[in-house]
């Protein structure tokens, strides 16, 4: 199977079998959602990163805290196992009680040295918060060896939630997620908002010397999922845009970047020259 096709129905039910078990014997909002046949962005993204891991994998974890996967501790658990390297780097103390990396540094990314080169970063709902994405990339760069990759998961800068986040000061933004998602003061974080969108990644990355390899906009209907009524009827209209083939108007993004060979990178670099 090509590594850079989207997930597969049959994989992504497999992550659902090792995350919740028997899918008809889980909670409420994990049966409603199978019975639809949708599966989360957290879904696609852990399907994902659960195919790029090999034995022989050098793993780089940006910012994943205090867990690699917060709601899937099972394979969290199997891909830590299964790995040759992973390493997590965060500048918040959550990152000392993260139990899946084999080693951890606190820190920004762009202060981070290491003897090693990673064949895979994974950055979930981090490129949000970046405030220097050019810099991030170069850094990004020089950790990964060519040919390897890098994933971000990331919520969309035009969507409804984001577009209300932005326009909202960043001291009301935990009371409003712990209102319709729980969670702790903590993992709220101040946003930036300039690595949020298809173009602005694709030329990001292109300036890197990495290439776009997957990209997917991955329909969201977190915002009520902790209400049954209105989860229900976010589903059912869920159901009718997809019938139309129209994508949910609340969406993250899932990018996959190839690092180029140092060949490919120098023919990029002329070409611009050239230009």
């Amino acid at each position: 199977m090509d590594v850079m096709q989207p997930p597969t129905n049959d994989e992504l039910r497999s992550l659902l079998t090792l995350k919740h078990g028997d899918v008809s014997r889980a909670g409420w909002g994990v049966r409603r959602r199978a019975y639809h046949q949708f599966f989360t962005p957290d879904d696609w993204y852990e399907t994902l990163v659960r195919r790029l891991v090999t034995p022989a994998t050098r793993w780089l974890d940006v910012g994943g805290g205090a867990s690699i996967f917060p709601h899937d501790a099972p394979l969290a658990t199997e891909l830590a196992r299964r790995a040759k390297l992973l390493v997590g780097v965060d500048p918040s103390d959550n990152i000392h009680a993260n139990p899946f990396v084999h080693e951890r540094w606190r820190g920004l990314i762009e202060d981070y040295q290491s003897p090693h080169q990673f064949d895979l970063a994974t950055l979930r709902m981090v490129a949000e918060h970046v405030a220097d994405p050019p810099r991030v990339i170069a850094k990004l760069r020089d950790l990964i060896a060519p040919d390897g990759h890098v994933v971000i998961y990331t919520v969309n800068r035009w969507s409804p939630i984001t577009l209300v986040s932005t326009s909202t000061p960043h001291g009301l933004h935990h009371p409003l997620k712990r209102l319709f998602w729980g969670g702790e003061d903590k993992d709220t974080f101040p946003v930036a908002y300039k690595m949020n969108s298809r173009r602005e990644l694709k030329r990001l990355f292109l300036q890197g010397s990495f290439d776009e390899v997957l990209f997917q906009h991955l329909d969201d209907l977190a915002t009520f999922s902790q209400i049954k009524p209105l989860n229900w009827l976010e589903l059912k209209v869920w159901r009718v845009l997809r019938a139309l083939r129209l994508g949910y108007p609340e969406n993250c993004l899932l990018g996959v970047y190839r690092r180029a060979t140092s060949v490919r990178a120098s023919e990029v670099s002329a070409s611009r020259g050239s230009r």
